[in-house]
């Protein structure tokens, strides 16, 4: 693994985001002074947290798994996640509901899972579910310590017997035909390969490998912290502080003083100058190469995977018919990632994802209230441009009345906030997406943006745009593989045992 040479005593990270956050524990465990600089009034970056008339709305990420990741994190320190962000596992871990009123809640128990799918789909079904079971179970041993949790330097890296064997299970083959050798129920199907679309990719186009995915969420188990999933970067930065890491908040990155291949220092908005040995850039693809005053070759351009359109809203409710998480399915499933990905189109007949996160935590709501986020994907601005300050309040009306009415939700909402593609544009999102870069095979192990830019020497990066990938745990994991970079790897426990240790319990 290449690793920074020299003194590396010195850490500034640019940014207070999840992998950011990561990096820092990472390194304050190793004995590095780590500086941390963010540009936002508080930690969390795509996570974040707004307060909206007593509604406490997570801007981010709403599914939290594989807690082991986090107990890692947070034991790089000697911090204990159970003192400090006890999680509640979700039962089920979501509820899928289908246009013909079919209704299936996904357990991460074996037993009951297998009992629920013979109930929806019968016996032979279920026979197939425990054969994708195991062969998810195969696929994620393979895959996980080899392939996601590791620093990979080129292609040639892969070549190893894991390889051979991650192909032998049919990793490579397409993620919904794949599944369908277990599987003919094609509501069954869906369950498994939606996940394919926080890859980026539609089920129809996604490696078969991508099912690890599917098996984070329903074999290893959905699980939700007091206070939302905004509460885990404030946890992390926490934990961070008290273990000597600095922080400043509210002061942007400027620019890198560079001694030939080396940065020397980090200059900042206000004007301060932060010495380091060593950087964590964790800010947008785009940005992190104007600091670094470089342009990547790659023969061709990377993809942004889609984007999405979020509309948060609440109000008086006794008791809903919906559970914490629920996919709610449309009458299509080809044709809509058809629209969404190659023609650039809104989905004609939706498929959603609807948290009420007040159905675990009552307090992120006032009193007798419920809280809902419906999440409908939508085109990034580079397929499906879109004058969303027009278009996004009609479309936001439009996806909540599909959801009341696939939900039976009946509440007058106290409020309504709307996150679009041009929000997330405002960030600094590469093409509006919060979901970065699509995990096509092209942009997907060694062929995605490489966290170790080869024309500098102590400069490494982390986020959803480098390996491993998009998503909490993988961006977590990538804050420690950058940390990896500048400290040299730490030995840790397998992380294959961790999870197969969380999903018998």
């Amino acid at each position: 693994m290449r690793t920074v040479r020299g003194r590396t005593d010195r850490i500034v990270v640019v940014g207070a985001g999840l992998s950011g956050l990561a990096a820092a524990l990472h390194l304050a465990g190793r004995g590095r002074e780590v500086v941390v600089l963010e540009r936002d009034p508080a930690p969390g970056g795509r996570a974040g947290r707004v307060d909206r008339k007593g509604y406490l709305l997570d801007t981010g990420p709403t599914v939290l798994t594989m807690p082991s990741i986090l107990r890692d994190t947070f034991g790089a320190v000697g911090a204990d996640l159970s003192e400090e962000l006890p999680l509640t596992r979700l039962d089920p871990a979501y509820v899928a509901r289908f246009a013909d009123g079919s209704v299936l809640p996904v357990r991460t128990d074996a037993a009951a899972m297998t009992d629920a799918v013979r109930e929806f789909a019968g016996p032979a079904e279920a026979t197939g579910y425990v054969r994708l079971r195991e062969w998810l179970t195969q696929l994620y041993r393979i895959e996980f310590d080899r392939f996601i949790d590791s620093n990979i330097d080129s292609p040639l890296g892969m070549l190893r017997p894991d390889l051979a064997r991650l192909a032998a299970l049919g990793g490579f083959r397409r993620l919904d035909p794949k599944i369908g050798t277990f599987l003919s129920d094609e509501r069954l199907k869906r369950v498994f390969t939606f996940q394919a679309l926080y890859a980026g990719e539609s089920p129809m186009r996604a490696l078969a490998l991508y099912a690890v995915i599917s098996y984070m969420d329903t074999v290893g188990g959905v699980y939700f912290p007091p206070g939302g999933v905004a509460a885990l970067p404030r946890a992390l930065a926490r934990v961070a502080a008290e273990n000597g890491v600095t922080f400043h908040y509210g002061d942007a990155v400027l620019a890198l003083e560079r001694e030939g291949r080396r940065v020397s220092a980090v200059r900042t908005a206000s004007g301060t100058r932060h010495p380091c040995d060593a950087v964590v850039l964790t800010a947008e693809l785009p940005e992190c190469h104007r600091l670094l005053g470089r342009v990547p070759k790659r023969m061709v351009p990377l993809r942004p995977a889609p984007s999405a359109l979020v509309v948060h809203t609440g109000g008086p409710g006794g008791r809903p018919d919906s559970g914490h998480h629920t996919i709610s399915f449309g009458r299509e499933w080809r044709s809509t990632f058809d629209e969404l990905i190659t023609e650039g189109r809104r989905m004609t007949d939706p498929s959603l994802l609807i948290t009420r996160p007040t159905a675990t935590d009552p307090g992120l709501a006032p009193a007798g209230r419920q809280l809902y986020s419906i999440l409908a994907p939508v085109p990034n601005l580079d397929r499906g441009p879109a004058d969303w300050a027009v278009e996004a309040g009609p479309y936001a009306e439009e996806i909540v009345a599909v959801a009341r009415r696939r939900l039976s939700l009946d509440f007058e909402p106290d409020f309504t906030e709307i996150v679009s593609p041009a929000d997330w544009a405002d960030r600094g999102m590469v093409a509006g997406t919060p979901f970065s870069y699509a995990h096509s095979f092209a942009q997907t192990g060694p062929f995605r943006p490489g966290n170790f830019p080869r024309d500098t020497e102590n400069v490494v990066l982390a986020g959803g745009a480098t390996v491993p990938g998009v998503g909490v745990p993988t961006v977590l994991i990538s804050g420690r593989l950058a940390a990896d970079r500048i400290a040299g790897a730490a030995r840790r426990r397998s992380r294959v045992l961790d999870l197969a240790t969380e999903a018998s319990r």
